[in-house]
């Protein structure tokens, strides 16, 4: 049955940026737990949210809340801007993504980011995700 869940969700998100965006930011979530060391449980403890729903997020199942973006930020030692920007809620005046404000000529984005999006053996999802994970490096980086 999960099998079949995850086929649906890849198929889903193909056809939806919203939901491809949502998978994007369960895969960022989880890759920082994982570079937290933190289990499911773990971080639902951290968190006061089951680890079934933290699944789900991770599973690109559900759209957190602020409040859960912000405990989820909080246990991993984020800024919640971090995971808004993975959502695409983090807007500059302009409508264009925070991140977009950094480099805001076309062609001047690092070529890091140009060899993850070409890489034919990610799929999209695991394309942002990657991006996203590679952003909040070079924005805590520059940061301090």
């Amino acid at each position: 049955m999960s099998e079949q869940r995850s086929d649906e969700g890849a198929g889903r998100s193909a056809t939806d940026p919203w939901l491809t965006q949502m998978d994007a930011l369960g895969g960022f979530i989880r890759a920082q737990r994982h570079l937290a060391n933190l289990s499911l449980r773990e971080m639902a403890s951290l968190t006061s949210v089951s680890n079934a729903y933290l699944s789900q997020i991770e599973r690109g199942l559900h759209q957190p809340s602020l409040k859960v973006l912000r405990s989820i930020a909080d246990a991993l030692n984020l800024s919640t801007e971090q995971l808004l920007a993975q959502t695409g809620w983090m807007r500059g005046d302009n409508g264009r993504r925070a991140d977009a404000e950094q480099y805001p000529a076309e062609g001047t984005v690092p070529d890091t980011e140009d060899v993850i999006r070409r890489d034919p053996r990610l799929s999209p999802a695991q394309r942002e995700a990657l991006l996203g994970v590679y952003r909040s490096f070079v924005a805590g980086g520059a940061s301090g």
